[in-house]
């Protein structure tokens, strides 16, 4: 199922729909939906959310982000952000862990893939080249990594132990045992 919401309200208004009250929600790592504050949203009206970023931020354990990270594969409503997406519906992400694209794939009982304009591209091509040169780089640079990529601002294929582009999915299409919800904003989200 595929969605267009003109603004990041009425995305929100979209994401809070198709989320029971009491799922658990797990969320991957994306700036796109801190942007739209829904982490917030979701923990102030009940739900339980398995958000590793914030447990980072409250200094959490290694071993308890882990744990956090495992919790999205069987959550109920797991949300998530991507690289890129092309003119067909082809659907691209590169993650440094795994558990965010994993989660994307197969596990939870539905997947929201929440999407800005910005990263809409031509074809897969395109796409590939966005999610390595545009969204590592710019993420690498935020996660205060000491990457090739933070300096030249595009990907080198490094062989950094601090490399966050270890893991690349293509969705061609819907996965068959997973159900996927794609909500395309019409504003500028993440990067």
């Amino acid at each position: 199922m595929a969605y267009y919401a003109k603004d990041s309200e009425e995305g929100i208004e979209k994401i809070l729909s198709l989320v029971p009250e009491d799922a658990l929600v797990g969320l991957g790592g994306s700036v796109t939906l801190r942007e739209m504050k829904i982490p917030q949203l979701l923990m102030k009206r009940g739900n339980q959310v398995a958000d590793h970023w914030k447990a980072r931020e409250n200094d959490a354990s290694h071993e308890e982000v882990l744990e956090i990270r495992r919790k999205h594969i069987n959550s109920d409503v797991f949300i998530t952000s991507i690289n890129a997406i092309t003119e067909t519906g082809i659907l691209v992400n590169i993650d440094g862990g795994g558990q965010r694209v994993a989660a994307t794939i197969f596990g939870p009982k539905h997947v929201i893939v929440v999407i800005g304009i910005n990263k809409i591209v031509r074809d897969l091509e395109e796409a590939l080249w966005r999610a390595r040169n545009v969204a590592a780089p710019i993420n690498a640079k935020r996660l205060n990594k000491k990457t090739p990529c933070v300096e030249t601002g595009k990907c080198e294929d490094c062989d950094s132990p601090e490399r966050i582009c270890n893991v690349t999915t293509i969705m061609h299409r819907k996965p068959s045992a997973t159900n996927i919800t794609v909500i395309l904003v019409g504003e500028k989200l993440g990067y």
